[in-house]
């Protein structure tokens, strides 16, 4: 028995250092904090300085952001010719049914309008509707992309410098917006947990993992001793059932599960197996014990927009979809924080689907209201819940998509436009460098407008790393291509 202890211990702590579980002791401290927390009525928020939160809302699928970014000038006939026009077959969208941004001083003076599902997300760049009390909180990076170094058109088609490995494939690209080594990486890890590795222990006093994700397994958050904390929409991943006393099936197959993870086995696997799942087990309990502490009674009770939808409430345009919901979660957790014991954090959304070969314009229109409604409701929820100031979200997708149609749809492509929006946000203007949008222009490779990134996910993700509270000394470590983009300008969207 004596010799089973041991093996247990040994077999938490290892099992514990390679996937970042908490162990038993840290979750009982877990428990306390929580039961503590509970007991005193606490609503959640930190109760410290500097907390800082990094959300990625991943737009899978490779989103055709020269739909949702649409130039309205000059530009426009540009955009609209390469797109194949307005119907019969043609992407492009009408130039009246845009809706217009109106850019703060100090963007790069030219005209645009969003597609026409986003008016939410016009809401958040203008400051208006139900952001005039907030002010501007969303703006826009043209044209961002995977690059290993700066690259123009000739030296692309020149084939003798580096470029990202496996262009226009989904699960290259995915890893590499996570990864940030296009090249691809020598051990898999990504930017969000080679940061994570960096300030956890500078910045974070609790047990729970400093990377929470709302999808699962990724390789953003992952570091060499980082490794994402998986939580779901209802705040944790515990056994579920509408009654689950002791009495009735759920209950029973509870009990039996209790069982299985608290015995002791003789087989080394199944052993280990068992420490997992019981730590598990008692991470998640820990945390949801904390995530329902929490007061949403504002997010709950107020009006989304009480001009134009009277009573509609905040959590109502979250509760709509299962993208809203995600996020209504994320901002309750980042509300959390300082019951968690973190300063720092860094939250993983994924919405899938955005890969439109056929059907372009009318799901992607759809899919464009859902994430615009969501994405200002869960702004508006961080902004009630008093943490707006302290969070900075963005968008990340595979890659941009073909200016041409192929009759249907458009097809995999490279750069694209990304949202960034938060407190921190220099709100109300599109940063980067918009690119030329005619067929075969300097930022046309062609194969139908595939269009070369004038910023590098680098320059965009260093920005981010930055405000979280990476040093220049460090960001090599966290993004280790940056060097090769010291002469190109700091991109500016954080105040």
């Amino acid at each position: 028995m004596n010799r089973n202890k041991t093996r247990r211990q040994f077999l938490g702590e290892a099992s514990c250092a390679s996937i970042g579980c908490i162990s038993t002791l840290s979750s009982i401290l877990n428990l306390k904090l929580a039961n503590q927390a509970a007991a005193a009525g606490l609503g959640g928020g930190p109760s410290g300085d500097d907390c800082k939160t990094l959300v990625c809302v991943l737009l899978a699928g490779g989103n055709d952001s020269f739909n949702m970014l649409v130039p309205d000038d000059s530009r426009y006939s540009a955009y609209s010719s390469s797109r194949g026009g307005v119907g019969g077959g043609g992407m492009a969208l009408n130039q009246a049914s845009l809706v217009n941004l109106n850019q703060a001083s100090g963007g790069d003076g030219q005209t645009y309008g969003l597609h026409p599902s986003c008016t939410a997300l016009a809401d958040m760049f203008n400051g208006t509707g139900p952001f005039s009390t907030y002010g501007r909180r969303l703006s826009l990076v043209a044209n961002i992309g995977t690059l290993i170094q700066p690259l123009d058109k000739t030296q692309y088609n020149s084939g003798n410098f580096p470029v990202p490995k496996a262009l226009f494939s989904h699960i290259d690209q995915i890893n590499q917006w996570q990864t940030s080594l296009p090249q691809g990486p020598s051990e898999l890890t990504g930017w969000g947990g080679r940061m994570a590795d960096l300030v956890h222990s500078t910045y974070n006093t609790g047990t729970t993992s400093m990377s929470i994700s709302l999808a699962g397994n990724n390789i953003y958050q992952i570091g060499t001793s980082t490794s994402q904390f998986s939580i779901t929409k209802d705040g944790a991943l515990l056994p579920t059932g509408g009654n689950s006393g002791p009495n009735t099936l759920e209950g029973r197959k509870n009990a039996a599960v209790d069982g299985l993870v608290a015995s002791s086995y003789n087989n080394l696997i199944q052993d280990a197996l068992a420490v997992h799942v019981k730590q598990s087990r008692d991470a998640q309990e820990a945390f949801k014990l904390v995530y329902d502490t929490i007061d949403v009674s504002l997010v709950e009770n107020t009006d989304y927009d009480s001009t134009n939808n009277p009573g509609v409430s905040v959590a109502d345009v979250l509760n709509g979809s299962n993208f809203g919901r995600d996020l209504y979660a994320a901002a309750r957790t980042i509300k959390a924080r300082s019951l968690l014991g973190l300063r720092r954090n860094t939250i993983f959304v994924q919405r899938g689907g955005w890969d439109h070969h056929g059907e372009l314009l009318n799901t992607q229109a759809g899919m464009l209201a859902e994430v615009s409604a969501s994405i200002a409701a869960y702004q508006k929820a961080l902004e009630l819940l008093g943490v707006a100031d302290e969070v900075i979200s963005y968008t990340a997708s595979d890659f941009g998509r073909t200016l041409r149609s192929n009759g249907r749809g458009t097809d995999h492509a490279w750069g694209g436009n990304q949202l960034v929006w938060g407190g921190p946000i220099d709100g109300g203007k599109v940063f980067g460098t918009f690119p030329d949008l005619t067929l075969n222009s300097s930022d046309d490779l062609g194969n139908g407008g595939r269009i070369l990134p004038t910023t590098s996910t680098d320059k965009y993700f260093e920005e981010m790393a930055t405000w979280f509270g990476v040093s220049s000394t460090d960001m090599p470590a966290v993004l280790p291509n940056i060097g090769n983009f010291s002469t190109e300008p700091t991109i500016g969207f954080v105040l």
